[in-house]
């Protein structure tokens, strides 16, 4: 029997709000690595530039406590990310027991605020949530950390907390799908086990850190479906109307969370797969009529222009807004500002990725190992009615 979600009062549904931080804009990783680039300050800059980001819709995300932490993380691990995060560098007993101060988790100076800042917009969103309504926090979705130790860049998980903290403000049952090119190892750790959250990672096939695999389902709530290198939107799609959609109506969840990644994009340096942003936005909109509450977060995304267009697109969806067909010249200006480091001059981009938020389709093959994927978990979501 299909479970029922919990009623919310009844009323005008909340306006779509925007959990931002300037932490995102003064920190970097560093000049090396991946994150060196800007994400949540270029959409907060865009989506102002065009309008679509007024005040009474901006919520300052909130730092979270080291004591909220150990909800998932353990204290030791907390203690040690605040440690180094003061000393400014990593002891050995620390790389090897929490990978902090290693290539991929480096020091930094805000190696604890900013991820603390995320986990305290997750926890926001969570209690502005409580009464159904739609949030967008594309600080979050840094769904790889461990409740012990930093991994894959990301230091503390705040999916998990978003989650932990819908359910504590009145959602029984959360879904949590993700749509980033890499697979949500951290979030699967926390909740494959539990009936009452359903899991469903699209996530190209042989990706760091290689978990995600088609038969990986947990208790019977956890769908992995691997892309193969260079799918497109059309395969993106497949995934959705065969998996997510029905999986996550089936599930009546009272709460999504999307962790939308940008890293599946075209441009982006780190997976190689084919995606236009009409497959992140195709996702959303199938989602947002299935739940009363609905959490984008952001997730992967490494090159700063293609990443900045998709979450400021997606802010614009939620908002109710027209996505122009060209941006205006303020807009295009915050773009055009940009610049990307990658070892050598820094990269100018192609003019398209200035004059627009979104690319033209790229529809892709959809390759006869997706298929026989979307078969398998079709045939468990009819075997479990």
């Amino acid at each position: 029997m299909t479970p029922m979600p919990i009623p919310l009062p009844r009323g005008p549904a909340p306006a779509p709000l925007f959990i931002g931080s300037e932490v995102y804009r003064g920190s970097s990783y560093g000049d090396w690595h991946p994150l060196r680039v800007p994400r949540v300050s270029t959409v907060i800059d865009l989506a102002r530039a065009l309008g679509w980001l007024p005040r009474a819709d901006y919520r300052t995300s909130p730092r979270a406590r080291p004591a909220a932490l150990t909800a998932f993380h353990t204290p030791d691990y907390v203690a040690a990310l605040e440690r180094v995060e003061a000393a400014g560098w990593a002891s050995e007993a620390d790389r090897e027991r929490h990978a902090l101060g290693t290539v991929s988790n480096p020091v930094f100076p805000e190696m604890f605020r900013r991820p603390a800042t995320g986990v305290g917009g997750a926890m926001l969103a969570g209690a502005l949530l409580a009464q159904g309504g739609v949030v967008h926090q594309p600080g979050g979705g840094t769904h790889h950390g461990m409740p012990d130790r930093a991994n894959g860049f990301c230091y503390l998980n705040d999916p998990v907390f978003a989650i932990l903290a819908l359910k504590a403000h009145g959602a029984r049952r959360v879904a949590y799908v993700d749509i980033d090119a890499h697979p949500c190892d951290g979030v699967e750790a926390a909740f494959a086990r539990d009936p009452e959250v359903l899991l469903i990672s699209t996530h190209e096939a042989g990706r760091w850190p290689r978990t995600g695999a088609l038969h990986d389902e947990g208790v019977g709530q956890v769908f992995n479906l691997p892309l193969p290198k260079f799918s497109g939107d059309d395969a993106m799609a497949l995934a959705r109307d065969a998996v997510i959609l029905p999986a996550v109506q089936r599930f009546a969840p009272d709460a999504v969370v999307l962790q939308c990644g940008a890293d599946g994009l075209r441009e982006d340096p780190q997976a190689r797969l084919d995606f236009s942003g009409h497959a992140h936005l195709g996702v959303l909109e199938g989602l947002r009529p299935l739940a009363p509450r609905l959490l984008v977060q952001g997730g992967g995304g490494y090159n700063p222009w293609s990443v900045g267009r998709l979450w400021t697109a997606i802010w614009g969806r939620l908002s109710g807004q027209e996505l122009p067909d060209l941006l205006p010249p303020e807009a295009q200006a915050v773009l055009t500002a940009l610049r990307f480091q990658a070892g050598a001059p820094s990269v100018i981009p192609p003019p398209g990725l200035i004059a627009r938020l979104l690319d033209a389709p790229r529809p892709g093959q959809i390759e006869g190992d997706l298929r026989a994927g979307v078969q398998h978990l079709a045939g468990r979501l009819r075997a479990q009615v």
